[in-house]
């Protein structure tokens, strides 16, 4: 056999068997029966049970009771169980559905037994009513504060209320009742004017008899009456400015057309001299060669000289740079430094406002009714509870926050701010807060859609003064209001 053809047949039989080992194992293990049979369960060996003896004292006959019954059936043999048992084969254990977490509950929160309603007089001075109504089936004793407007003094009170100094800087008009069960009392106020026809908004509200914790807010405005409308007397038409700019367009284009005909008459005449003074000695003769035309001589353009061109292209190049240093600098001059931002990753648009007045923002409406400091290191109720710091004060705010969206909305007690005179700001004490409101964490369970709660937000600061500005917001990235403290 040639040594080629010897070769050829070793590498064929080379390339079988590696076909046979790379088909091996593709194939099944075990045939279909005895892969559905399953295994047989271990036998395990029951231990010997132990055959009571029988006492001394025992009789045959008992002996004979106790002994098991001899049967003819043959003792029970070990037999491979067919059936899969328990013990057979451990199966994995499965995977946990997937289930959500279960969302929060917003807390219900019962209805205040007291609730107060403010409404503005139309009188030429500020006056405002204030109805407290005690929805409650016994008496209430409460205490009524009315917030007072920066400048502005108390000239008439009801009867039983004392105009006094609130723990910041602003004055309040203070009543003392106590309310029958489903009663309603009217108590009124007049203040005086800070600035003729400027709105002023007093909010009041109702606490316990301590004056820690408040039962319900209100607020309103006062508009002052708007001044009956002047007489208007119509502008003659030749006087006013459509008028005018029509008629001055009219005679413009009477102007235009005016002078196309005179010129229009004028060259016809030229034209006319022109063929009458071409007569001669032979014009009415014709001739074989034309005559030639005169060169008439050239003209020179006049072009205006180089100075003029320079100056007048330096004079438009200045107007352009003064306009557009000009129009920079408006616009850097209306960017309000002190403004929230109110786009890109902000939600909702950031507003500002007085105290009493409700501001919205993209969750919430906030109306911050007032705020008042305690002195450095003491401990009274209305600060939440507890002693504060040696070298800081509590101040307590009573905020009304109202959902005003569809949905459930948590909020949180890390984003709300009290600004301090150079910038400063500290955020809510949440232990004192939850103190305040005895016991109750109110940024643990979210608010529910619609609703509405007044309650009070303490802040621990450092120094004298007390905070200029309370930053109120939902969420992180909510532009949130700004409320500017008295």
């Amino acid at each position: 056999m040639p040594a080629s053809t010897r070769h050829h047949r070793a590498l064929a039989v080379f390339v079988h068997c590696l076909g046979i080992l790379a088909a091996v194992p593709a194939l099944p293990a075990a045939a279909p029966e005895a892969a559905a049979t399953p295994r047989p369960p271990a036998v395990t060996p029951q231990p010997p049970t132990a055959t009571p003896r029988p006492t001394a004292a025992a009789t045959p006959s008992s002996v004979a009771a106790t002994l098991p019954p001899v049967t003819s059936t043959p003792p029970p043999v070990a037999v491979a169980a067919r059936a899969p048992t328990a013990t057979a084969e451990p199966t994995p254990p499965s995977a946990p559905p997937a289930v959500a977490p279960p969302a929060r509950v917003p807390a219900s929160t019962p209805p205040p037994p007291v609730t107060v309603a403010v409404a503005p007089e139309s009188s030429p001075a500020p006056r405002y009513r204030i109805h407290v109504r005690n929805v409650g089936n016994s008496p209430v004793d409460t205490t009524v504060r009315q917030e007072l407007p920066p400048g502005s003094s108390a000239t008439s009170i009801s009867a039983g209320g004392r105009s006094t100094r609130a723990g910041g800087s602003a004055a309040e008009v203070t009543w003392r009742l106590r309310l029958p069960a489903h009663s309603t009392t009217t108590l009124g106020t007049a203040l005086t004017a800070t600035a003729p026809g400027q709105p002023l908004t007093a909010p009041a509200c109702a606490f316990t008899s301590d004056g820690s914790r408040p039962y319900d807010c209100g607020t309103a405005t006062w508009q002052a009456a708007a001044p009956p409308p002047a007489k208007v007397t119509e502008t003659p038409p030749w006087q006013r400015i459509p008028v005018l700019l029509a008629g001055a367009a009219i005679l413009l284009l009477l102007s235009a057309g005016l002078v196309w005909v005179w010129r229009r008459r004028r060259g016809r005449r030229v034209t006319a001299a022109a063929l009458a003074t071409d007569g001669g000695p032979d014009a009415g003769r014709g001739t074989i060669y034309p005559r030639p035309a005169a060169p008439s001589p050239a003209k020179r353009r006049r072009t205006p000289p180089v100075w003029l061109l320079v100056g007048v292209a330096v004079a438009v190049l200045a107007g352009v740079i003064g306009a557009a240093g000009w129009t920079a600098t408006q616009r850097v001059a209306a960017i309000d430094t002190e403004k929230q931002p109110t786009s890109g990753a902000w939600m909702g648009t950031g507003v500002s406002g007085p105290v009493g007045v409700p501001l919205r923002e993209s969750a919430f409406e906030f109306t911050v009714y007032g705020m008042s400091c305690g002195s450095a290191g003491a401990a009274r109720p209305a600060d939440g509870g507890g002693a504060a710091p040696a070298a800081g004060r509590r101040c307590q705010a009573t905020v009304g926050v109202r959902n005003v969206t569809g949905d459930h909305q948590p909020w949180h007690g890390q984003l709300q701010r009290a600004y301090l005179p150079g910038g400063r700001w500290v955020s809510t004490d949440e232990s004192a807060t939850r103190a305040a409101n005895l016991g109750r964490d109110v940024f643990a369970d979210p608010m529910a859609a619609g609703s509405r709660v007044v309650l009070p937000l303490v802040f621990t600061v450092d120094g004298r003064d007390p905070p200029r500005q309370l930053e109120l917001r939902s969420g992180v990235f909510s532009a949130g209001v700004r409320v500017d403290m008295p």
